[in-house]
């Protein structure tokens, strides 16, 4: 090789070397057209406000480039959602926001789903549940209510979402520790239970706090007890000097019933690793948001985040949770 051969190799190089220094890196993937963001569930329940709560977040902080469309869909105690995510393997722009019908709802009906049919995203929170009653009503504790509920003799209306849901297993356990007997009333979303009885047309729900706090603030309901093994944290007064940490446990009422439920998303199948880090990395950004810690604190949330293998390891453990809730309330589709 001659020396001006060699010189106009080095420069070659040399030349490829800096273009790539200053060559850009390889975009990560976003979204190239509007995500439909789907709701398993009826208008007004906690996983519709926590989505539409979450669309804005989205729009006013410009976390998106691409709109973000939230979609209900209800049918089948929310496995027209289900469905229609399961058969939208390979597209990326569709999300859903999941509660425990993830579980239920599959065993319950027998349509062909199961939750290992979407790809995990994230656990945003897990949302409590609390027994309510008409703020009119006389009762001051869960033993009130309860002796109430024996003495109506099997007519005492429990309104909840859907049937064979979490509040229907909720009401069946409640029957199993107390002896009382409840009719089951479902509507198809917890801002519809919570309008039947503020409007005395049942006697309870068991209503996530999100679904009930505004009605509670106004003065038309009251909580006797939480659904969980502690007192919720949160402080600030709600209603009069009255605060989500002012709930008694149902367990310290003799209610020894405990029940948390997901909020969770999920993509549709097939997606990428750079795919399913972009809606974890958007998700991040929703939760230091203001909105998002107002929305927190308004429905009492537990705040618990979780991602990858911890959140799949969960998930799979909470579908054998509720197998054996569905098969001891006898709801499992035959």
């Amino acid at each position: 090789m001659t020396r001006s051969s060699k010189r106009y190799l080095l420069g070659a190089m040399a030349a490829i070397s800096v273009a790539g220094i200053f060559a850009p890196a390889m975009a990560a993937w976003e979204p190239t057209r509007p995500v439909e963001f789907i709701i398993p569930a009826g208008t007004g329940g906690g996983a519709d406000q926590m989505a539409r709560t979450i669309q804005g977040i989205v729009t006013k902080h410009n976390l998106m480039k691409q709109p973000m469309v939230v979609i209900n869909k209800s049918g089948g105690a929310g496995g027209e959602g289900f469905l229609d995510v399961k058969a939208s393997k390979g597209n990326p722009h569709k999300i859903i926001i999941t509660l425990s019908n993830l579980f239920t709802t599959p065993m319950a009906t027998g349509i062909p789903f199961n939750w290992k049919d979407l790809t995990p995203v994230a656990m945003l929170a897990l949302d409590e549940f609390v027994l309510w009653v008409n703020a009119e009503k006389p009762y001051k504790s869960v033993k009130d209510f309860v002796d109430a509920a024996k003495a109506a003799n099997g007519t005492f209306k429990m309104s909840g979402t859907g049937s064979k849901q979490e509040d229907q297993i909720i009401t069946e356990a409640i029957q199993k520790s107390t002896g009382a007997k409840f009719i089951y009333i479902p509507e198809r979303g917890g801002g519809a239970v919570a309008v039947q009885l503020v409007g005395n047309h049942v006697d309870s729900t068991v209503n996530n706090p999100i679904e009930a706090v505004a009605h509670w603030r106004g003065g038309k309901l009251k909580p006797l007890c939480v659904f969980d093994s502690k007192k919720l944290d949160y402080k600030e007064k709600i209603a009069g000097d009255l605060s989500w940490n002012s709930i008694p446990t149902c367990k310290s009422q003799g209610l020894n019933t405990e029940y948390l439920m997901l909020r969770g998303i999920f993509m549709s199948p097939g997606a990428t690793k750079e795919q399913v880090d972009y809606y974890i990395a958007l998700f991040r950004k929703v939760r230091e948001t203001p909105e998002w810690k107002k929305l927190m604190e308004d429905g009492a949330f537990n705040t618990t985040f979780m991602t990858g293998d911890a959140y799949v390891k969960w998930v799979a453990t909470e579908e054998k949770r509720h197998e054996e809730l569905m098969k001891a309330a006898g709801f499992m589709a035959k």
